[in-house]
C-alpha cells in the first residue's frame, strides 16, 4: 500500500489496521475509551506546533489528529453506528447551516454579527436535539441542567471558563472585574482557615475555589486562564533552563547549588528578560 493525498487511502489503511485477522494486534484491541486520551493529546500537539510557528510539525500533527477522527469513525462503522462519510456530511451540514450569511440570504457585516448568528443557530440545534431525544424516549440523552452541555473532559481551567461563560448568558455574572478581586481575597481567607486546621479535603476544596475565582477574574479582563498559564509555564521553563545553563558553565549541577544560589541566578534571568523586552 502506497501513501496518497486522497483521504480514502487513510480510511483504507485504518480498515486494514483494524482487520481482526490480518490487522495490527494493538489497533484491533483499542476502543473509544482507550483511544480518547490519544485524541486529546494530538489536539494539544497541534496547538503546541502552532505556538512554536513550526509548520512542518503542524502538518504532521494535523495528520495525526485527522487519524484520530478516522480511527473513531472506523470503530463506529464496525458496530453499525456511522462511518467517516457520515462525519463529513454532519460537519458540512453544520457549517452550511451556521453560516447563512455565506451560504444563504442572511447578512453579517462584522465578526460579532457572524458569531451572534452562529450562537443563535447552535442554540436552535440543541433544542432540536433535545426534542428528538425526548421523542425517542431517551431522556438520558437530554442534559438535565443548563450547564450540562459543557464537556466534563475539558481541561479544568477551560471547563471553568466555559461554565462561567454559559452562566453569564442568563445573567449569572459579575457586572465588572473589580469586585471579583474581593471574592478572590475572600476565597484565599477561607483557604488559610482550612490550612490552619489542617483539613486536607477542605484545603483542596478552597484551593479549587481560588482557582475558579481567578479564572472568572481573567475572563472579565479578557484573559484566557489556560493561555495565560501556558505562557507562564513556558516562562518558568525558560528561566529555569537559564539557571541550569549558568550552573553548567560553572562546572556545577543543579544538585550542587543551594536554593539561594539558584534564586540569584533566577533573578538574573528575570532581569535579563525584562531588559530584552524593553
Amino acid at each position: 500500500m502506497q501513501p496518497s493525498r486522497d483521504i480514502q487511502r487513510l480510511i483504507e489503511i485504518m480498515a486494514a489496521l483494524r482487520n481482526p485477522e490480518t490487522g495490527c494486534p494493538w489497533d484491533v484491541e483499542q476502543n473509544f475509551r482507550s483511544i480518547a486520551p490519544y485524541t486529546i493529546e494530538e489536539a494539544y500537539e497541534v496547538a503546541d506546533a502552532i505556538s512554536r510557528g513550526d509548520f512542518d510539525e503542524l502538518r504532521d500533527e494535523l495528520g495525526d489528529l485527522l487519524l484520530q477522527v478516522v480511527y473513531h469513525a472506523r470503530m463506529a462503522e464496525e458496530i453499525g453506528e456511522f462511518a467517516f462519510g457520515d462525519v463529513v456530511e454532519a460537519v458540512t451540514r453544520k457549517m452550511i447551516r451556521r453560516h447563512p450569511h455565506v451560504f444563504g440570504d442572511a447578512e453579517a457585516r462584522s465578526a460579532g454579527m457572524a458569531k451572534g448568528q452562529w450562537e443563535k443557530i447552535k442554540a436552535e440545534e440543541k433544542a432540536e436535539k433535545r426534542r428528538a431525544a425526548e421523542a425517542r424516549g431517551r431522556d438520558g440523552d437530554v442534559p438535565e441542567g443548563f450547564l450540562d452541555t459543557v464537556p466534563v473532559a475539558l481541561p479544568a481551567l477551560t471547563r471553568a471558563l466555559k461554565l462561567q461563560q454559559r452562566a453569564a448568558k442568563v445573567g449569572f455574572d459579575w457586572s465588572e472585574a473589580a469586585p471579583i478581586l474581593d471574592k478572590i481575597e475572600e476565597e484565599i481567607g477561607e483557604l488559610r482557615e482550612a490550612m490552619a486546621v489542617k483539613d486536607r479535603a477542605a484545603i483542596q476544596d478552597e484551593f479549587g475555589d481560588v482557582l475558579f475565582a481567578l479564572v472568572n477574574f481573567g475572563r472579565h479582563l479578557g484573559i484566557d486562564a489556560e493561555a495565560a498559564l501556558s505562557g507562564t509555564n513556558d516562562k518558568f521553563r525558560s528561566r529555569f533552563h537559564t539557571v541550569e545553563r549558568e550552573l553548567r558553565a560553572q562546572g556545577r549541577a543543579l544538585d550542587d547549588a543551594t536554593l539561594d544560589e539558584m534564586e540569584e541566578l533566577w533573578q538574573q534571568a528575570k532581569r535579563a528578560r525584562r531588559s530584552q523586552e524593553t
